[in-house]
């Protein structure tokens, strides 16, 4: 949810403020952009996996704040809600030694927590979606101890000026509506966010193939189908944090108001087309100010932090999200992929991390790329396909219409994704094993979520009540996540 805020109250004055100085750090960046004052060596690649904390019953546990304190690892960070925490993956050159031992890394990382997790009573489970939440999940302190998470929520539900409206129907019919009063709906969303450096020249090649490619990823990688007891979307993250983070009442969304999660409305030709749309068309939830000039620092020769765009920017839930950063004094800039949910195991994790990255490399790498000869509405489209139906979703493709995610990824985008990813410097074998992955997925017709449906319907079969048949589902799928076999080898109870 981003970095931390000192205050959860804004005054008027401070509102005005925080606009022009937001404009004034847009001014700078925009003078940054022709300078290229930009750090790039090698490009660099980096992960952040949100995970859910259960019981031995495997229902939410608010228990973060302790499990963290276990752990006692600056990688892991706390999140939204109590049972969330956040592991942050050290960012690396992407060549083919990071891919092959970054499987090593996370397992041995994850393996160590969940070892902590476990002395004070905690499992960890690394899912979309963690499908034994319900209602009365978030009755009492569901919130974890930290001043922007308050201030984010107090904010959205001002600018709204009522309840949240959650109506999501999934395609078997099962429909979930209800109203909530704070932004405890959204916390139930995890995911995984993919960051890759680029040079600001490129920057708008890298977002635009990311939009491209964001439709196949969910079909692909869905694993939420499940939310308060209701089978709704394969990725019903999708749509769950689109209406739990919506600050529009029923009138602005008539009058075509941007939504503050959204899948975007062009395709663009710069960085500073999202971040000029940014004090363009959004209201600041947290006006924030920051002590440094911008311009003065500028001046100076120094890398300015930018802070009060910065913050803006973390506030706006883009599907691919552009980034400013600075490291060490060196200002660079990355697209943040946040298309995909988490799990369900480490291989399938970085298996979609390998085609996302290997895929984007290859369609920039093409002389006529792929956003020049299809509309941004298809992409968006696309996109919705993808979370609604998962892996047996549709997808429109240029030369070939509608086609079947599957068929789609096996001739046009796996291809694709193995040129990009030895374009990166990774060697044969290990784009191989984490691409079979997909390959796997799609041959099988299964992942996250396909299974997910399927171990549920048959332990209902078996006279499970609905609520019990979720709760055995994610007891097994913990133990076939620590067994690191991918997903669409995971055999369906009978």
């Amino acid at each position: 949810m981003g970095s931390e805020v000192e205050s959860a109250t804004f005054t008027r004055e401070q509102r005005q403020k925080y606009r022009a100085k937001a404009r004034a750090c847009l001014d700078v960046f925009e003078q940054m952009l022709a300078t290229r004052s930009f750090d790039f060596d090698e490009p660099m690649i980096g992960m952040e996996i949100e995970l859910n904390l259960v019981d031995r019953d495997y229902r939410p546990r608010m228990d973060n704040a302790e499990v963290l304190s276990a752990i006692a690892d600056p990688e892991y960070q706390t999140e939204l809600a109590r049972f969330n925490i956040e592991f942050n993956v050290a960012p690396r050159r992407i060549h083919d030694e990071s891919m092959v031992d970054l499987e090593g890394q996370l397992r041995a990382s994850l393996n160590r927590a969940e070892v902590h997790c476990n002395g004070v009573g905690s499992h960890i489970v690394m899912v979309g979606i963690l499908p034994t939440v319900m209602p009365e999940t978030f009755d009492g302190e569901w919130m974890s101890e930290n001043t922007r998470y308050q201030a984010l929520n107090d904010a959205f539900l001002a600018a709204r000026g009522e309840d949240i409206h959650l109506d999501i129907v999934g395609p078997s019919g099962e429909r979930l509506t209800r109203f909530a009063d704070s932004l405890a709906p959204e916390s139930a969303c995890t995911s995984m966010q993919l960051h890759l450096q680029v040079r600001p020249h490129e920057f708008a090649a890298y977002w635009n193939a990311a939009q491209v490619v964001a439709g196949a990823q969910l079909a692909l990688g869905a694993n939420s189908p499940y939310f308060m007891g209701h089978e709704l979307w394969a990725e019903t993250r999708v749509e769950l944090f689109t209406q739990a983070a919506d600050t529009r009442p029923e009138e602005l969304r008539n009058q075509g108001v941007r939504p503050r999660v959204f899948f975007g409305d062009r395709w663009i030709t710069s960085i500073f087309d999202l971040f000029e749309e940014n004090t363009r068309y959004f209201p600041a939830l947290l006006p924030e100010l920051d002590a440094e000039d911008p311009q003065e620092a500028f001046d100076a020769g120094r890398a300015p932090k930018l802070a009060e765009m910065r913050l803006h920017n973390g506030t706006i839930y883009r599907w691919n999200r552009p980034i400013y950063d600075i490291v060490e004094g060196h200002p660079h800039l990355r697209v943040e992929n946040r298309v995909l949910p988490a799990g369900p195991t480490i291989i399938d994790t970085l298996a979609n991390a390998a085609f996302y990255f290997g895929a984007v490399r290859a369609l920039v790498a093409d002389d006529r790329p792929v956003w020049t000869r299809m509309s941004f509405a298809t992409a968006r489209e696309n996109f919705v396909n993808g979370a609604r139906e998962g892996i047996d979703a549709t997808q429109f493709w240029p030369g070939r219409g509608e086609i079947p995610t599957s068929e789609l990824v096996l001739r046009e985008l796996l291809p694709m994704a193995f040129a990009g990813l030895a374009s990166w410097g990774v060697e044969p074998e290990a784009a191989k094993r984490l691409l079979g992955v997909i390959e796997g997925r799609c041959l099988t017709g299964q992942n996250g979520a396909h299974w997910q449906v399927a171990t549920v319907h048959a332990f209902e079969q078996r006279g499970l009540d609905r609520a019990e048949a979720l709760r055995q589902m994610t007891a097994l799928y913990a133990q076939n996540m620590h067994s690191n076999e991918p997903v669409h080898t995971w055999e369906v109870p009978s």
